[in-house]
C-alpha cells in the first residue's frame, strides 16, 4: 500500500516494556530481568532441563507441534540429562516501531516459571546487515527468537530440529553444549558488540530466495484459496458458458498449444494485478527505509497470488472438463469443429479457454470477497494488524 511504512528489522528489546504483577518479575519498569526470564548460569551440565517452545498460530505452531516430542528426545539424549519441553501458542506482537514486543513473553513466561530456556518461533521474516536473520539470541534472558519464514519454503523436521538444538547450545554456558549439534553447516553464529546477542544469518546469495519462498509458504496460498469464495463463483458462471457456445468449440481448436497458454498465463497476471490494486497490497519504502526489505515483501505477495490464482485456475478447468464431458456429445462436437471425431484434446481445450474467461470474470467477482481475508494473506498486512493489537492493548 502506498505511503505505508515497513521495517527494515524487527529487532528485541533486551528490557520489559511493561510491569506486570507476578511475583518472580522485577518491580520497575527497566530493572532487569526477574527470575522467570533469567537464572543463574549452570557451572556444570544441568541435571534436568526444563524448555519453553513459543510459537505463532498458524504455520509455525503446527510445526512446533510436529517436533516437540523429537526434539526432546533429542536433547535428553545429548545432555543426559532429564528433559521437559514445553509449547504455548501466542502471537507476539509487536510495536510500532516494528520491535519485538516483549511484554507479551513476558506475560506467557511468567506461566512457566520453572523454564530454563525459551526459544520463540515467529512467523515475522527479519532482517539486518542486509541479510536474512535466521535465529537471534538474548543470553542474558535465555531466550531465542527463531524467523519461520527466513528456514525457507521446505522447512524439514531435521532443519527445525537443527536450528533449535544450536540455540539451545547458544544459550547454556561454555562446556554444556552438544558439539555434534553446535553450528547447522548453512550458517555462521557472530555477537553483536553493541548488545551482546548472538545472530545466525542466512547466506548471502541464497538466503533472500529461501526468504522469499518460506513468506510465500508462510501466506498459505492454498488455504486462502477458499477464501475467494465470491471471485470463484463468477468465474464458474462465467467459464460454464464455454460448455454451451460452440463459438468457443471452434476457437479452441483453431488456438495453438502455445497460444492457449499464453491467454491463460495472461488471465492470470490480470486477476493477479487487479488482486493487487484493489486491495492496495503493493507496498513501497517511505522515509529512507531500505527498498530491499519492502522487495521482499512484495515479492512474496506476488507468488502468494500467482499460486492463489494459479490453484483457482486448475479447479476451473478441471470443473469445465468434466461438465463438457457430460453435456457435449463427441460427434456433434465433430461436425462443429469439422473433424472425423472429437478426441479428449479438444474437450481439454474448451475448458482452458473457458476458465481464462471465467478468471477475467473472477476479478471483477473478487471485488465482493472480504478485503480482510485478501490482505490477510500478506506478512505486510499481518505484521500492522500486530502492531494495531499492541496499541489496542495498552488503550
Amino acid at each position: 500500500m502506498a505511503g505505508v511504512e515497513l521495517p527494515e528489522v524487527t529487532t528485541l528489546r533486551t528490557q520489559p516494556l511493561v510491569k506486570h504483577h507476578h511475583p518472580c518479575e522485577s518491580g520497575n519498569v527497566g530493572d532487569p530481568p526477574g527470575p522467570c526470564l533469567r537464572k543463574a548460569p549452570w557451572t556444570k551440565a544441568p541435571a534436568a532441563m526444563h524448555l519453553l517452545l513459543i510459537s505463532d498460530p498458524g504455520l509455525p505452531s503446527r510445526r512446533v507441534a510436529a517436533i516437540k516430542d523429537e526434539f526432546e528426545e533429542i536433547l535428553r539424549q545429548s545432555f543426559d540429562a532429564d528433559v521437559h519441553v514445553d509449547t504455548c501458542t501466542e502471537t507476539i506482537r509487536v510495536r510500532t516501531d516494528h520491535q519485538l514486543e516483549m511484554s507479551t513473553l513476558d506475560s506467557v513466561v511468567s506461566r512457566y516459571p520453572s523454564a530454563d530456556l525459551v526459544i520463540m518461533l515467529t512467523d515475522i521474516p527479519r532482517h539486518t546487515q542486509d541479510k536474512p536473520l535466521i535465529a537471534e539470541v538474548l543470553p542474558g534472558r535465555k531466550v531465542a527468537v527463531v524467523s519461520n519464514p527466513t528456514l525457507g519454503a521446505l522447512t524439514t523436521r531435521r532443519r527445525l530440529l537443527k536450528i533449535f538444538m544450536s540455540c539451545a547450545n547458544q544459550l547454556l554456558p561454555d562446556g554444556n553444549t552438544a558439539p555434534k549439534h553446535s553450528l547447522p553447516r548453512w550458517g555462521q553464529w557472530s555477537s553483536r558488540a553493541d548488545s551482546g546477542h548472538r545472530t545466525l544469518h542466512a547466506h548471502t546469495f541464497t538466503g533472500g530466495t529461501r526468504l522469499v519462498l518460506g513468506m510465500t509458504t508462510a501466506n498459505e496460498p492454498l488455504r486462502m484459496a477458499r477464501k475467494l469464495s465470491r471471485a470463484l463463483a463468477a468465474a464458474s458462471a462465467t467459464g460454464a458458458f464455454g460448455i454451451f457456445y460452440s463459438s468457443i468449440w471452434q476457437m479452441s481448436h483453431h488456438l495453438s498449444t502455445a497460444r492457449l497458454i499464453s491467454i491463460g498465463m495472461i488471465a492470470i497476471a490480470v486477476m493477479v494485478g487487479w488482486l493487487l490494486t484493489v486491495n492496495g497490497l503493493w507496498d513501497r519504502p517511505v522515509r529512507g527505509r531500505r527498498a530491499q526489505v519492502v522487495f521482499y515483501y512484495n515479492l512474496s505477495t506476488v507468488l502468494t497470488l500467482i499460486i492463489c490464482v494459479g490453484a483457482l485456475y486448475v479447479l476451473l478447468v478441471a470443473g469445465i472438463l468434466v461438465g463438457s464431458l457430460i453435456v457435449i456429445d463427441p460427434d456433434f462436437m465433430a461436425q462443429i469443429i469439422h473433424r472425423p471425431e472429437a478426441k479428449f484434446t479438444n474437450y481439454l481445450d474448451i475448458a482452458w479457454l473457458s476458465a481464462a474467461m471465467g478468471v477475467v470474470a473472477g476479478a471483477l467477482g473478487s471485488t465482493f470477497d472480504s478485503d480482510v481475508d485478501v490482505k490477510n494473506m500478506t506478512h505486510a498486512q499481518r505484521l500492522r494488524s500486530r502492531v494495531y493489537v499492541a496499541e489496542e492493548g495498552r488503550s
